[in-house]
């Protein structure tokens, strides 16, 4: 098992769900680690039922939307899922003006992200 700085992994029937540590995602090396842990889970830890829970982040930089875009191309690649959950209004909104809102899978709650995983 990897030993993440910037992320929090936990699982859930198959699921593994993923918290961010840092509040504002805006550090060009904090973003480049982030990016580096994310990818792992896919291609270290074999892990392509991903979901991401964004509860407690307040802001996240352009920058780190292309870690997201990565991770999941990725993901795809492996077979496998990716959803988001608990963004803010304002990240939302971003997701919506870049059309992202249309690549992601975007959920309201983990509950109802984790139960989506199953359908």
């Amino acid at each position: 098992m990897s030993t993440h700085r910037r992320i929090t992994v936990s699982d859930s029937g198959g699921v593994s769900i993923v918290r961010f540590v840092d509040k504002k995602i805006v550090d060009s090396g904090s973003i480049e680690q982030l990016g580096e842990e994310l990818n792992s889970l896919v291609t270290v830890e074999k892990r392509n039922m991903i979901l991401l829970n964004f509860d407690g982040v307040e802001f996240m930089s352009s920058a780190a939307l292309n870690k997201l875009i990565s991770l999941n191309t990725k993901v795809k690649a492996a077979a496998g899922r990716l959803k988001l959950c608990g963004l803010r209004a304002e990240i939302k909104e971003v997701f919506t003006i870049t059309r992202l809102d249309r690549v992601f899978d975007l959920r309201k709650s983990e509950a109802d992200a984790v139960e989506a995983f199953k359908l």
